[in-house]
């Protein structure tokens, strides 16, 4: 009895998975049914990736501009709560991304481990910064008349982000967390190379409080995805983080067709850094609002 139950546990086949876009809160494979094989640092085989269209690209942008209002018109608060949440799913699901990560960018187990970890404190310091970037970027103007002047930051809208392409997860949340934190939604395309921690992070997103489409992941070849978002006419901004010399030069001119916001890509050193706030700020607008102060009374006095 042993040795045919040694013989059946010899015969299992490991189950593989099956990666997938996430758009929409949903996880559908390409609409061209088209993959690409998705190697290690060494060349070993790891799986297949979805080779997204420029159809799966549209129903990115439609998901998320679907969901923009009413992320956007969610409280600060609430926005941290949630972004905090996926920080806990992320913790629950470390062992998976350290697996991921040493596998996409070929390091070894407690190098991968350092790195995840930096990524879940990285989604904890952007989920505290939601209510409070408004005390940084707004405030009451000084203005010579009886007005209140109030300036406050409103999220810019669909954001299209270009996912770094050899910082397959720490790269990838440190550009996704700030366009999020601020209010706005994001059609994400994940590193060319290594793509797997970026469609893990979508089942992750799937299962804590972020509402689908606020976040849409699509991976494939970076140019050929990127091509059409940059001249969607529904997409107001676009990092171009991911994106080589000539390619952003050339979604950069695409982009102008609708005067979207435009982050150019900037040479990061060491993703672990203090990030600062530029990457929040680069997607926000300022409301400003005036108000007459008005009259207390027969003394003229006013507030």
């Amino acid at each position: 009895m042993s040795d045919k139950t040694d013989k059946t546990e010899q015969q299992r086949l490991s189950v593989f998975k099956t990666y997938k876009l996430y758009v929409g809160g949903k996880f559908p494979r390409s609409e061209s049914g088209r993959v690409y094989e998705v190697t290690d640092a060494k060349g070993k085989w790891l799986a297949n990736a979805p080779l997204s269209s420029r159809k799966d690209a549209r129903d990115a942008v439609v998901a998320a501009r679907k969901a923009f209002g009413g992320w956007s018109g969610a409280t600060a608060y609430n926005r941290g709560q949630v972004l905090y949440r996926v920080a806990e799913m992320l913790e629950g699901r470390k062992g998976q991304f350290v697996h991921e990560v040493a596998d996409a960018e070929g390091l070894s187990k407690s190098k991968a481990t350092a790195v995840v970890e930096a990524t879940i404190d990285r989604w904890v310091w952007y989920a505290g910064w939601t209510d409070k970037i408004a005390q940084v970027t707004g405030g009451g103007n000084p203005v010579a008349g009886p007005f209140f002047n109030l300036s406050s930051p409103e999220p810019t809208g669909v954001v299209v982000v270009l996912a770094p392409q050899e910082s397959s997860f720490l790269g990838l949340v440190s550009v996704i967390a700030p366009v999020i934190a601020t209010g706005n939604t994001a059609v994400v395309v994940a590193s060319e190379r290594s793509p797997l921690p970026a469609l893990s992070l979508g089942e992750v997103l799937a299962t804590s409080d972020v509402p689908g489409g606020v976040v849409n992941v699509l991976s494939g070849r970076t140019a050929e995805i990127a091509a059409p978002l940059a001249a969607h006419q529904d997409v107001n901004a676009i990092d171009l983080a991911g994106a080589d010399e000539v390619l952003a030069k050339d979604l950069e001119i695409a982009a102008a067709d609708n005067l979207k916001r435009v982050l150019r890509p900037q040479p990061v050193d060491d993703w672990s850094a203090t990030p600062g706030i530029d990457r929040m700020t680069a997607f926000l607008e300022t409301k400003t609002v005036w108000h007459p102060t008005g009259s207390l009374g027969a003394s003229g006095s006013s507030y």
